[in-house]
């Protein structure tokens, strides 16, 4: 137990040092969204560039991790979807509860906890994640989004190529894109280019999970308490165990065979609280409290249910 305790205590003690420099007024809310973005624009586009830029390709990308990652979020997606649809009293609540339920902050929150509990394997994971996550799970949600409003300004495949469009742009898509490139060509990072992404890379784990513990502070919490449990609820049990039947379910196919910490990994990465500007979507809809109950229950009882995933897969 104080192994686990050794991974998940520094994690929420970073993010209660995060709550309480703003909460105490060293910091103020606003200032997290500019370390926010230098999180997402500079430091993780360098460790994903490093990081699969300075190993082999086939060490960067596993198609059965990602296989079974996909398949259990897209369950994830398609159960919640269900099950929203019976308690949810309207499309947009239902389609924010599914986003919720589905897509987890892999790079804040995941991350920290792979670089502590599997530091050998921690960013190829984070890349894959990112992968999954930008190119499939999250454009399905925003689909879902779109369509709660009514008719659609573009028809759903402009609106698919659009969004991911705007993907592609990103700072931290460019990065892994352009690593694999790198090592695709076994072009030899040099001494100082690799010391200058590994430099900034370094930075992005600690102030990632202050820019989480700092958004907590402030959020608008007068909403439906009860949907917010259920979403906290499909996020950080249903998705998980949905994950792990399809890695059962693919293993006794024969078409996966994880390493104990690829496995590991994959429930870890299922298992995470929802992603950060999960507020911020929801609020367009006017569904920012739900939401906010939803991240900060999430957020803070995940340290019970990450410890007691990292017990039984240790």
């Amino acid at each position: 137990m104080a192994y686990i305790l050794g991974i998940t205590f520094p994690i929420y003690a970073v993010i209660a040092i995060g709550y309480a420099v703003v909460k105490i007024g060293w910091f103020r809310r606003q200032d997290m969204k500019v370390l926010g973005d230098f999180v997402l624009q500079v430091a993780m586009p360098a460790l994903l560039f490093i990081t699969v830029a300075s190993r082999d390709v086939a060490h960067s990308i596993r198609p059965d991790y990602m296989l079974v990652y996909l398949v259990g979020s897209l369950a994830t997606i398609i159960v919640a979807y269900l099950w929203f649809s019976m308690t949810a009293p309207d499309a947009g609540r239902r389609a924010v509860a599914v986003m919720g339920s589905s897509c987890p902050n892999n790079g804040f929150i995941g991350y920290p906890v792979m670089l502590l509990a599997y530091p050998d394997i921690a960013g190829i994971v984070l890349g894959m994640n990112f992968l999954i996550e930008n190119i499939i799970l999250i454009p399905i949600c925003l689909i879902l989004l779109d369509l709660s409003q009514g008719p659609v300004h573009h028809s759903i495949p402009r609106r698919i190529g659009l969004i991911l469009w705007g993907v592609l742009k990103r700072p931290m898509i460019i990065g892994l894109l352009l690593g694999l490139a790198v090592s695709i060509a076994g072009i030899p990072l040099p001494d100082a280019t690799a010391r200058l992404f590994t430099l900034l890379a370094n930075s992005a784990a600690a102030l990632s999970l202050i820019v989480i513990g700092g958004s907590l502070v402030g959020l608008p919490l007068g909403g439906n308490q009860r949907m917010a449990a259920q979403i906290a609820t499909a996020k950080l049990v249903m998705h998980p165990v949905l994950t792990g039947l399809a890695v059962a379910a693919f293993a006794a196919l024969g078409m996966v065979s994880l390493s104990p910490d690829l496995f590991a990994a994959v429930i870890l990465s299922s298992a995470m609280p929802m992603f950060g500007i999960y507020t911020v979507l929801a609020q367009e809809r006017g569904l920012e409290g739900m939401a906010s109950i939803a991240m900060l229950v999430t957020t803070s009882v995940a340290f019970i249910t990450i410890s007691a995933i990292l017990y039984w897969l240790v």
